[in-house]
């Protein structure tokens, strides 16, 4: 039976150069394409994180002033996008598989009153030490540390509330073309007067961004690719426990206990958490990119249930 998947791909696993990215999307390629052979629908979702903090601080030094950070997300979604859905029409093609690849640039609608917008907490562009995040703060920037790899910038991230075009998406999956959307969670932006949408100083959180659009969409299965294989309890303790799956009571207990890291592993579990509790059937999968496969299968990752 043909399942749609929204697959939520890590920025990180993009790479932190031009380059990096070209060699990550070719493996990123496979494992997807992979999904594609056996006969699923699949909708790609990627964050930007390293990727927009790159392009905000280059068109700084070019332009010597800021440029709206919607126009970053947006420049990154295309970017992105590009080398993705080349990678993945290749690998396609080399499998004898013909069916088209598309990037749809993406807005997403957020609360202008969304108390987020008063606590920057989502990390954009590369890592600093301490002593360089202090020089960073003086001149205004939000610094924070991120999981004991050092020090990220971060910025205000809304909830989103509605895809704008997630009937363009529908429409596309349902033409059997794989479609990459909601980069970078989508450009953020708010419903003014005169039908106007206003982007808003904000990056969205990919992940909550990839549950709504597969509610949206009415997906099967929400896949959120990370770092790790597996969610873990105990996360760099001794006594550190892989988890195979997670009820929702037992996952809201762990979030209660502040067991996932927020900004990292939390909002990849809320998001799991979200799409399986909106649904019956529904099916969320947290695992490694090169695992992909044998998670849908059932032989790795970690699965949420009701």
């Amino acid at each position: 039976m043909v399942s749609k998947i929204v697959i939520a791909l890590g920025g990180n696993a993009l790479g932190n150069t031009l380059e990096e990215q070209m060699e990550s999307v070719k493996a990123t390629s496979k494992s997807i394409v992979d999904l594609i052979e056996s006969g699923n629908q699949v909708v790609i979702t990627h964050g930007n994180g390293p990727q927009v903090g790159m392009i905000n601080s280059a068109m700084e030094l070019v332009k010597n002033s800021q440029i709206p950070l919607t126009m970053c997300v947006a420049m990154s979604q295309g970017y992105i996008g590009y080398d993705l859905q080349n990678a993945i029409r290749e690998e396609l093609l080399s499998r004898n598989l013909n069916n088209p690849v598309t990037t749809l640039i993406t807005q997403t609608l957020v609360d202008p009153n969304d108390s987020a917008f008063l606590n920057p907490t989502k990390p954009i562009g590369g890592f600093y030490s301490k002593e360089d995040a202090e020089k960073l703060e003086k001149t205004g920037i939000v610094m924070k540390e991120d999981s004991g790899r050092g020090y990220r910038q971060v910025v205000c991230s809304p909830k989103p509330i509605d895809i704008i075009e997630k009937e363009t998406i529908l429409e596309l999956v349902s033409a059997g073309e794989v479609v990459i959307a909601g980069g970078g969670g989508g450009i953020p932006v708010i419903q003014t007067e005169n039908n106007h949408l206003k982007g808003v100083p904000a990056v969205i959180d990919k992940d909550f961004v990839a549950a709504l659009l597969a509610k949206e969409i009415d997906a099967d299965s929400l896949i959120i690719l990370t770092a790790v294989e597996k969610v873990a309890v105990n996360f760099g303790r001794p006594d550190i426990k892989w988890l195979d799956s997670l009820t929702v009571e037992e996952a809201k207990k762990y979030i209660k206990e502040g067991q996932f890291a927020p900004g990292s592993m939390l909002p990849k579990v809320q998001a799991a958490l979200e799409f399986v509790s909106s649904g019956k059937g529904r099916t969320a999968i947290i695992t490694l990119l090169s695992k992909v496969h044998d998670g849908i299968l059932g032989k790795t990752g970690t699965h949420f249930k009701m």
